[in-house]
């Protein structure tokens, strides 16, 4: 570890936040955060427990009326110096995420870039929260309809994007006028420490933003769920937990936003300029070293072009530099920890097994850190595990089809719909796809779609609302109808 590491991770508030304030947990337990290039330890944070769940659910409650009777333009002012002092800070930011969570330092400044305009965004749209006023149809009275914060708000954050999925909850909430708890992942809670003493140096007001690390979220997240308090649910991780926590939330029927689980088809038509085809391949597969719900899974491509896809492919795969994320040189990193790699080599071994084809990579890299080396398979059979399980890791499957409706049905043909990916020159075609395709999002000769401005979400068992975009303030607004009668 470099000295700048050092220092930074020293820098690093170790505490929970909770109404303005850096506090041990309840119990003063801590937990262990570990690069997972090394497996070391790199800092020790506080284990919440339900008492300081509730306690940090009791600021965001007392602070409630005040935040949502701040002046808009305050709120939005906030925000932008949020944006600003992340701006200043963005070398520190990203050189956490490389060192708790492994992404190539590069990716991890692209992230802090990304993460940021939703602050930026958001400002702007906290003064832009609209009704309506007009006479009913029988001329009897006056229909205003308005909108006002849901209240406060439980985030529920993954370790992949750290520092993004915290701000694209953090700051439309924020705008809306919402009191919120986090509760950062075990695996990368450094970030939104760091980013959490951002905010209050831009002038958050005490209890706004409450933060609670834990090594166990069932324990902090359970008793704030069940809290008829609290007014709403954001959660980003697997559909699996998500199921759950939905059924949690209708005791008290929780507003919730749910954005889950990914298995996103990338389909190559015959007539794709196959150059971009390969650049768009790569960045949907290996960005965050395929540890993204938005990460491409099954490389559908037409049988005439399949092997030319697959060979270009893989002497770029092959090419690829494997080592610790802050390294300038390093394009993949290691995965969150052993037990992704472990998965990893499962789905692997099961492609093979059932007759795919081993074209690079795919076997884990002994020594210090979870590494796997980039991997391409070819011929993936129907049936086999990569096709139907989110990867999450650097593993990239080939699949081939002879006609279109073939492709849409093998696209379709999953629980998941958060994104898709299709190349062709074919316009006709690509708009035939926008309307076939069940999923939430699609890039049309694009590999990576995720932008501020834009709603980010899924249907099916991918998830509920949308984060991002002119909608993502209206997942943290409830809607009043009021009749004013005109005698």
């Amino acid at each position: 570890m470099t000295d700048r590491e050092t220092a930074l991770l020293a820098a690093v508030p170790h505490q929970l936040f909770i109404d303005g304030a850096w506090v041990d947990a309840t119990s003063a337990a801590t937990f262990p955060v570990r690069d997972p290039a090394t497996g070391q330890v790199v800092r020790e944070v506080a284990d919440a427990g339900p008492d300081d769940a509730i306690r940090a659910l009791d600021a965001a409650v007392a602070a409630q009326e005040a935040w949502a009777g701040t002046a808009p333009r305050t709120r939005s002012d906030i925000l932008r110096r949020a944006w600003q002092l992340v701006q200043d800070h963005t070398e520190d930011l990203a050189l956490l995420m490389t060192v708790e969570m492994g992404k190539p330092l590069a990716e991890a400044r692209g992230e802090v870039a990304y993460g940021g305009e939703f602050l930026r965004w958001f400002s702007e749209e906290a003064v832009r929260v609209h009704g309506r006023y007009g006479p009913n149809p029988e001329g009897t009275g006056q229909i205003v309809v308005s909108r006002h914060p849901v209240g406060p708000s439980f985030f529920i954050t993954p370790w992949n994007f750290p520092f993004a999925m915290a701000t694209r909850k953090i700051a439309p909430a924020l705008a809306a006028g919402c009191t919120t708890v986090i509760k950062p992942p075990e695996a990368t809670p450094l970030t939104t420490l760091y980013f959490t003493r951002l905010l209050a140096e831009a002038g958050l007001p005490n209890g706004v933003v409450n933060v609670v690390t834990t090594a166990s979220a069932r324990r902090v997240a359970a008793p704030i769920i069940a809290d008829p308090r609290l007014r709403k649910l954001s959660f980003t991780g697997s559909t699996e937990v998500g199921r759950t926590l939905i059924a949690q939330a209708a005791d008290t029927v929780l507003r919730v936003s749910m954005e889950l689980g990914g298995n996103a088809p990338f389909l190559v038509f015959p007539d794709a300029d196959l150059d971009k085809a390969v650049d768009g391949a790569l960045a949907a597969k290996f960005r965050n070293i395929g540890q993204a719900c938005t990460a491409a899974n099954r490389f559908l491509v037409h049988e005439q072009i399949a092997a030319e896809f697959a060979e270009r492919l893989t002497a770029r795969v092959a090419a690829m530099t494997i080592g610790r994320g802050t390294e300038a040189e390093v394009t993949i990193g290691p995965l969150i920890d052993d037990n992704a790699v472990a998965k990893t080599g499962e789905l692997v071994t099961d492609a093979l097994a059932r007759g795919a084809v081993l074209r690079t990579g795919g076997s884990r890299i002994d020594g210090p850190g979870s590494f796997y080396r980039p991997t391409v398979l070819t011929g993936v059979a129907p049936g086999s595990r990569l096709l139907r399980e989110e990867i999450f890791g650097p593993v990239l499957a080939i699949s081939t089809f002879a006609t279109e409706d073939e492709a849409v049905a093998l696209a379709n043909d999953t629980e998941y719909g958060l994104v898709s990916y299709v190349y062709t020159r074919d316009l006709a075609r690509g708009h035939r796809m926008i309307d076939r395709l069940d999923t939430g999002m699609m890039g049309l000769n694009a590999g990576v779609v995720s932008n501020a401005a834009a709603p980010f979400g899924g249907v099916k068992q991918s998830g509920v609302g949308r984060e991002g975009g002119f909608e993502g303030i209206h997942e943290y607004l409830s809607t009043k109808y009021t009749l004013i009668p005109n005698d």
